[in-house]
């Protein structure tokens, strides 16, 4: 084995985050040439293939799969040793990818998030929106918000938030369509709901949950799409109460009777829990979620 740059390992670790070449050079702020560079000369020096190279990407090898917990181990090591000797600098640096459900990220997370990037300038912050793309197993994020708290012992899980959603209709809706007065007679209204084959978490399906037989004749794959449906009164919708009480025109249906509670939680892999910008981060949208309890959970609606 001939002798290695460690500053190479950060060149693996990009590709084997992102398994692509460009993504990786993105992250380093670098050109692809650079990093496809740097990934042979450490495989050359280790005498060994790291990443199995296709169409699609970079895939880690066995070995490959094998390293990558050591090297984030001397990432972290690096970033300590960094952090310490920079006098009071901002400890919280490097790039974070975060992937979350569309709801929170858009109707939640986006009018937040700047602030934190504003407190830490020297942190590079991705923020996904499209979950159903992007895989935490394949290390396609660094952290995750989902619906599901994973099982696994290489998954580190906390819970940001409970919140309830309601079944929402314009005023002007529900006062030319037959009145609503029990489960049953959401049968005879136009439903608004996610394509049923394409819902990616159990989670998300709400009508089978609500009344069997119910299901969406409107259906999007968006939430920013269902909101514009039933603003625009093509029916009604299921909606976290977190994102319909921004609009004075939507009306709760039987909402003490119809109430679905649902959590976020966020997951990460465990060798990145202690990270600082991952840590950083988990803290700041607790926080955020936890100042938010009344928008989550509606309460008037379920007790007044």
């Amino acid at each position: 084995m001939r002798r290695f740059t460690w500053d190479d390992l950060q060149f693996f670790l990009a590709v084997a985050r992102t398994g692509q070449l460009a993504s990786a050079a993105r992250q380093l702020r670098t050109n692809h040439a650079t990093v496809s560079r740097r990934i042979d000369r450490l495989e050359q020096a280790l005498s060994a293939r790291l990443f199995e190279r296709n169409p699609r990407g970079y895939m880690l090898t066995g070995v490959g799969e094998r390293l990558v917990q050591s090297a984030e181990q001397i990432e972290r090591e690096a970033g300590n040793f960094r952090n310490e000797a920079s006098s009071g600098a901002s400890p919280v640096t490097g790039v974070v990818r975060l992937s979350t459900l569309e709801g929170f990220g858009n109707f939640f997370l986006a009018d937040r998030l700047p602030r934190f990037a504003q407190l830490h300038s020297n942190l590079s912050i991705e923020l996904v929106t499209i979950q159903q793309i992007v895989s935490l197993s394949r290390r396609e994020a660094d952290m995750s918000i989902t619906l599901t708290s994973p099982r696994a012992d290489f998954y580190h899980y906390e819970k940001i938030a409970t919140y309830r959603l309601f079944v929402y209709g314009t005023r002007s809706y529900l006062e030319q369509h037959a009145p609503i007065l029990k489960r049953e007679h959401l049968l005879a209204h136009r439903m608004i709901g996610y394509i049923e084959d394409m819902i990616f978490t159990p989670g998300l399906d709400y009508h089978r949950e609500i009344l069997p037989g119910l299901r969406a004749t409107y259906q999007s794959s968006s939430i920013h799409a269902q909101l514009h449906a039933v603003l625009r009164g093509i029916g009604l919708c299921v909606l976290p109460h977190f994102m319909a009480s921004a609009h004075p025109e939507l009306v709760p249906v039987l909402a003490k009777d119809i109430c679905l509670e649902r959590d976020y939680w966020c997951v990460c892999h465990r060798d990145l829990s202690s990270a600082a910008r991952i840590r950083a981060l988990i803290d700041f949208i607790k926080t955020e979620a936890g100042s938010a309890r009344r928008e989550f959970m509606g309460g008037a609606l379920v007790d007044g």
